[in-house]
This record gives structure tokens, sequence and C-alpha cells, in this order.
């Protein structure tokens, strides 16, 4: 025997049964609220964290990036990077030579990632929000300096940045020919600190920019380069600006935009946030039983108003459409209430910061959210789906009232 049936006929036969299939009724609308409610504010922490992972990066890393298909460097020539400004949109190409290099200060030593950089780096403005001590800046008075993280400055126990103390690079020599001399086996250069920057762990701790020309003195790059930086002019799109650059450089560079930059990494967060979404959408279908039972409830309680209609002329039809409709319509308010709600926290999380995210090492103080569009158009698809799918047994079970048996 049907469950909600068996149910109805032990318990519900009774004076306070119109009571009950309310409360039932009401606690399907609360149980949908209460779904919809968690899917809008945990789809928002998805996005607020992908929108902090993509702020954090836009610090460090450039709009576009031009590198070669194949190989980890190529060659530039005035030519060649002239022809790239004068693309529209183009406002600064930046030439940038990347390497691990050996870093010693004073009885300090580790291994980084230098990033020598030309000098129009400085006009990009992106570490300038960034900078916790010292100053921006990678030339004066004929002194090579270098903007190191605060995870770089902290291993080699840096404190004053205007001591005379200098960092000696090490990178090897690519041009040793004999192994009887280990000094000529590393080329050895030296640069001051200018200032400290504070964007991430995994580029505080790994990575110190410098000047080009040093760059290329101290790892014999010459006219070659890891990869070019482009920042794109107000006012024009970064796609479109993208698209013309691919269709200049042809199939032997790759250019990358933001997200492509840290494709596993967006991937990951997407994914993520899929997963999270199924999750709760299957809590949401299994709380939709609610909805399923109260209907089931309420054709058992309106069975006489049923045979009554089907008396007056009514066909299965529209007795099928009044009990979907009220489903959608309990559904409906719930969501509405949910989503409402939800949002209303959300709202009171970015003003208020609510939810501490509680670690002192982290880069925001509270949980980060953002609300999209988008989400209420899935969350409102999904749940209309469920309770379509809750309404369809009951639907039929009230078309299939016997009429002799109730007159």
């Amino acid at each position: 025997m049907n469950l909600p049936l068996f149910i109805a006929k032990r318990y519900f036969l009774s004076k306070k049964k119109k009571n009950f299939i309310n409360v039932i009724s009401l606690i399907a609308m609360v149980a949908l609220a209460v779904g919809s409610a968690s899917l809008i504010i945990i789809l928002s922490v998805f996005n607020g964290l992908e929108g902090l992972i993509r702020s954090l990066h836009n610090y460090f890393d450039p709009q576009l990036k031009i590198e070669a298909v194949e190989g980890k460097s190529f060659e530039v020539t005035d030519k060649f990077l002239s022809s790239i400004r004068d693309l529209e949109g183009v406002d600064i190409v930046t030439e940038v030579i990347e390497d691990n290099v050996y870093l010693s200060y004073r009885n300090s030593t580790m291994v980084v990632k230098l990033k020598g950089v030309s000098d129009n780096f400085i006009d990009q403005h992106r570490l300038d929000e960034r900078i916790v001590q010292g100053n921006l800046k990678l030339h004066e008075n004929g002194i090579n300096y270098a903007i190191i993280g605060v995870g770089v400055q902290y291993t080699l126990g840096i404190v004053n940045l205007k001591d005379l103390f200098a960092l000696k690079v090490y990178y090897p020599n690519r041009k040793a020919k004999s192994i009887f001399n280990p000094q000529k086996l590393i080329n050895t250069k030296s640069l001051l600190t200018a200032g400290v920057f504070a964007i991430e762990k995994q580029y505080d701790a790994n990575y110190i920019f410098a000047p080009l020309d040093f760059a290329v003195d101290l790892m014999d790059y010459n006219n070659r380069r890891s990869y070019l930086e482009v920042k794109v002019k107000d006012g024009y799109s970064i796609s479109n600006v993208q698209a013309n650059i691919r269709y200049f450089l042809g199939d032997k560079f790759r250019v990358l935009n933001s997200d492509e930059q840290h494709k596993s990494l967006i991937r990951a967060v997407k994914m993520e946030k899929f997963i999270v979404f199924f999750i709760f959408s299957l809590i949401v279908a299994i709380l939709s039983f609610n909805s399923f039972f109260s209907l089931t409830m309420l054709a058992i309680d309106k069975s006489k108003d049923i045979s009554v209609l089907f008396s007056m002329g009514a066909n299965n039809k529209l007795i099928k459409r009044i009990f979907f409709w009220e489903s959608i319509i309990i559904s409906t308010v719930g969501v509405v209430i949910g989503l409402f709600l939800g949002t209303i926290f959300c709202i009171l999380q970015q003003q208020l910061g609510i939810i501490k995210l509680g670690m002192a090492t982290s880069v925001m103080e509270n949980y980060p959210v953002e609300v999209q569009l988008l989400d209420y158009i899935y969350i409102l698809v999904v749940i209309v789906l469920i309770t379509v799918l809750a309404a369809i047994k009951p639907s039929n079970l009230a078309s299939n009232i016997k009429i002799l048996r109730f007159i």
C-alpha cells in the first residue's frame, strides 16, 4: 500500500485533518525556502572566492601574456615590439625574463624566481597598492634595485631596507667551458632592496622583481625574452585586443588572458561550485517530499470535492491542472522567500562581515560573497523541475478519484 495513503487512512480522517494538511504545506514551503536560501548563499560564496582569486592574480599577472608555443624563451627585436605596440588597444608592452636564481643576503640563502622587467613595468601600476614597505623603483642614480615579496624578506631576515648589505644573485653561466675554475661556472650580480610587496603566499615567498638589463646580464639572454606582458588601453575590450594580437602573431605564440594564465585553478573552483550546487539540489529534492506529501494529503482530503467537480463535467486534465498549480504556488512562495532571505544575508555579509575567515594570515578578514543573476536562474530552473516531478503522483491520484464512492 502507498505509504502516504496508508498514513492518511489511519490518522488523518479526523477533525484535525485540515489543520494537519495546512501544517504539512507550511513545512514544505519552509523546507524549500531553507533549501533555496542555502543554495544562493553557497553559490555566492563560491562567486566571491573566484572573484578574490582573480583580483589577487591581477596584481601580479598582466591583462595579456604573450609566450612562445615551443621553448621557454623567444627572440624579440625593436621592430617586433613596435609592431605589437601599434596594434589597436595596446597600451604598454613590458619585456620579461623569468627564471630560478640562487639568492643570498648576509648569512641567509634561498632559491627564488627572479622576474626581470623593463622600465615601463612601473607604468602598469599593478603593484602600487601592494607595496607594504619601501618604494616601487628599479633604478636610481645608476643603481639597480629589487622589489621582493614579504615571504622572501622574512626568509632572508631583511629588517632595514636602507642598510648597505646587498642581495647577491647567482645563476649558472651558459658560456662556461671549463669546469676547473668554479668561479666561472656561476654568474654573480648584486642589487639593493627598494621595496617589499604582499599579494599572496605563492608570490610573496617566491618572487623578486629586478631591472630587465640586470636579468639580461645575469642570465646571458641577450635579445631573448621569457614572455611579454601587455596592458590594454582603457575603454578597449581585453578579448578583442587578445584576438587582434593572436591574429597578428599567428600560431607560434600563445596570447593568454588572466583566466587562461590560471586555467587549472579557475576550472577547479568552477568544478567545486558545480559539485556543491548538485549536492544541494539533491537536498532540495529530498525536501520536496514534503510538498509531495502535502499534495497527497490534500488529494485525499478533497476527494468529495473532486467527485463533485467530476459530476459537474470536470475532466482529468482539469483536476491535474488544479493540483499542479497548487504545487507551483507552494514552491514559488517558498523559493521567493528563500531567495529573498539568502540575498539579504549576502548583502549583510558584504557590508558587515557577519562570518569571519578566522585566519590571521588570510588576505581578507571576512568570507567574500558575490551575488550573480545567473545563479538565481539556475536555482529557479532546478526547483521548478523538482516541483513538477513531485506534483505528478498527487495529480494523478486526484484525477483517479472514483465519483460514486464519495457521492
